[in-house]
């Protein structure tokens, strides 16, 4: 049996080998962009309040770091409770507040239903307690997916003194399965990058 396919293998062209695997790689490329295209095209939006972080991650390269209210949350009732994995997947409620930010109300081991114009955001818990790494802790660190921006060369420093003084928010476009994207950056309420479909 193995030989019979290595044989076929060997009869094949090296050139239709080669365009083979160059049309796989822009078939994954495709897939990529058009994930992300409808995360932004489909996904609701949601206004996130920056936090400043330390100094010394401000810049790196072209791209700013974000950290956000949203990033710390205590566990709830999943404080304390096994999780499946060392940096296991969660969901976190948010509802807006009076300003329209969006705070987080829950967090969640698995999805659950909610109704607008609150939404579910999935995370990935980046430390856990215990010997073995699978416990949550009371207090989780969640990443989101968005917690960096690529700007212009030259940019950084204007939005890393407006996420320091708390006048960046970001705008989130969030699917219903949690998945979510950067959509576009405020300053005091103005759109100062929007991020394009593709």
């Amino acid at each position: 049996m193995i030989e019979s396919i290595t044989s076929v293998w060997r009869r094949i062209p090296k050139a239709v080998l080669f365009g083979a695997a160059i049309l796989l790689q822009c078939a994954l490329l495709i897939l990529m962009v058009a994930d992300r295209v409808q995360i932004l095209r489909e996904g609701r939006e949601v206004t996130l309040q920056t936090r400043p972080l330390d100094p010394r991650d401000l810049l790196r390269g072209d791209y700013v770091t974000l950290g956000y209210d949203i990033t710390q949350l205590p566990a709830g009732a999943l404080a304390g409770q096994p999780s499946t994995e060392r940096n296991p997947i969660v969901f976190v409620r948010l509802a807006p507040d009076a300003d329209g930010l969006y705070q987080a109300v829950s967090v969640h081991a698995a999805p659950v239903a909610v109704t607008a114009p609150d939404v579910l955001i999935r995370g990935r818990v980046t430390y856990s307690c215990g010997s073995n790494g699978r416990i949550f802790c009371d207090k989780l660190t969640i990443r989101y997916g968005l917690e960096s921006y690529f700007v212009p060369e030259g940019e950084g420093k204007k939005l890393e003194q407006a996420r320091n003084q708390q006048q960046l928010r970001v705008v989130a476009a969030v699917l219903p399965s949690g998945r979510a994207a950067i959509k576009r950056l405020l300053i005091d309420g103005e759109p100062v990058y929007q991020e394009p479909w593709y």
